[in-house]
């Protein structure tokens, strides 16, 4: 009996002392710390998701982002078509299809005014643009296209503009067509050239010409973005603004570009060799595809007979917000195991170089202390800004961990090493998050440099004789 007591004493002191058992039971709880890890990830995916809901509902009421296209002029055209039916007998049928024609030349100046509106905590970018537009269309090419000027009805022409979020115009627009004012109204037929039509009814009858100048303004509202069509055989657009952040979207980047701290301007010049579609086509009811789906064909000569979906040639401008706190939050969080797993292991270094045992009910109490970094991380970058709420985040984890072990060592020199370590890990993060192009080289150097290190120290050590005690 004694000697099975005596087996069993040693068999529980081994497993006290064992360096090897203790890496275990440390390896399972770091792994078991990714539980908590991933519901945090959770969370800052359902704050962001709250974010963007607050976004999409100050759009709703202000105005979404506005993408303008056109203008394009339609003309009614009357084709014949030869029918046969059922017993050979052939017969012609009248159609009514459109001439879509383009501008020659499309010129755009917009004034941007941007600014934050707050909903609780959240921060949203609308701005206001008046957007000048002028221009002049192209000549009908009868020779080319084979279109028979005694088959448009001229006295039905449309010049149709879109617009993305028709509640943002602030004003009820004119066009002016050949020095002649026009009021725009909306079109509820079944024209689907874009998801909003604009329209004006010009009766050509006595001008049977397309080559007409044009010129509107529009007073508009929106929100995040604002992007135009390119539709001109030659188009220019100018855009300025009061906004230190834009960021140039689309398929052009301008051809010059001003950004400072309090403004900037972009000027675009885009010839039609960039464009997906001709100058002039035939179709029934043609839709410049506003989704920007792919895999969509583009019409390659000038008369299209069915209806095609074009993908849409637009670029813009979109007005950032300074720091995006939930995805750096994010970026920041995917890394806790390797912290973790880091503290954990330089704080095994620890026992091993100053002969002192921590319990692993402490280990598990640090562990805790560095989830709930994250929390705080999250919650502070929410009020104060995502390098401010790092900063307050960081230093008190590291100041209460530091403390911690102070206090289980019994000595200040163990918690200042420890504590420097641990403000090197997360300096190492905070680079690599503000990084880009360099984050990946910079941390596998970093990485590589810290197994380097618990290499040296590993070797420095009689792991045969080596023990943990209190």
């Amino acid at each position: 009996m004694e000697n099975n007591l005596s087996k069993t004493s040693g068999l529980v002191s081994w497993i006290g002392d064992s360096v090897l058992f203790k890496l275990g039971i440390i390896g399972f709880l770091t792994l078991l710390l990714l539980i908590p890890s991933e519901w945090i990830q959770s969370l800052i995916r359902e704050r962001q998701s709250r974010h963007d809901e607050v976004l999409k509902d100050i759009s709703d009421k202000w105005s979404s982002s506005q993408l303008l296209q056109g203008p394009v002029m339609i003309l009614p055209y009357r084709t014949v078509k030869q029918v046969t039916d059922a017993s050979g007998k052939v017969s012609h049928e009248e159609m009514l299809t459109n001439v879509y024609i383009l501008p020659e030349k499309l010129s755009i100046s917009s004034k941007v005014e941007p600014e934050v509106r707050h909903r609780g905590i959240f921060d949203a970018v609308v701005y206001n643009a008046k957007v000048n537009v002028s221009g002049s269309f192209s000549p009908l090419e009868l020779a080319k296209s084979g279109i028979n000027p005694e088959g448009i009805v001229w006295n039905k022409a449309k010049v149709v503009i879109g617009l993305s979020d028709l509640k943002g115009l602030k004003n009820n627009p004119t066009i002016q067509l050949d020095n002649r004012q026009y009021g725009v109204e909306p079109d509820f037929a079944n024209l689907e050239l874009f998801t909003n039509n604009l329209i004006i009814v010009p009766d050509l009858s006595k001008e049977k010409k397309t080559s007409l100048t044009f010129s509107f303004v529009l007073d508009l509202r929106g929100s995040t973005e604002l992007n135009f069509l390119h539709l001109g055989k030659n188009t220019e657009v100018n855009i300025e603004g009061s906004w230190p952040d834009p960021s140039f979207t689309g398929r052009y980047l301008p051809e010059k570009q001003k950004v400072d701290n309090n403004a900037f301007s972009a000027q675009w010049k885009i010839p039609f060799f960039n464009r997906p579609y001709p100058q002039q086509w035939i179709a029934d009811n043609t839709r410049l595809n506003t989704s920007n789906e792919t895999g969509t064909e583009p019409p390659h000569s000038e008369t299209v007979s069915q209806e095609k979906k074009i993908d849409e040639p637009f670029f813009g401008v979109k007005f950032l917000l300074p720091i995006d706190q939930y995805q750096k939050t994010m970026r920041t969080a995917k890394y806790s195991f390797l912290i973790i797993l880091l503290t954990f292991l330089s704080l095994f270094f620890t026992e091993l170089l100053y002969k002192k045992k921590v319990h692993i009910l402490q280990y598990v109490l640090i562990g805790a202390a560095m989830t709930i970094y994250y929390t705080l991380l999250l919650a502070f970058s929410e009020r104060i800004g995502f390098n401010s709420a790092y900063l307050l985040a960081s230093t008190s984890t590291v100041l209460l961990i530091s403390m911690f072990i102070g206090t289980l060592l019994n000595s200040r020199k163990p918690a200042l090493i420890f504590g420097s370590i641990l403000t090197t890990f997360y300096i190492f993060i905070f680079v690599i998050i503000q990084l880009q192009d360099l984050a990946l080289i910079f941390g596998s150097v970093g990485l590589f440099i810290t197994v380097a290190v618990m290499m040296y120290l590993s070797a420095k050590m009689d792991w045969n004789q080596q023990t943990l005690s209190e």
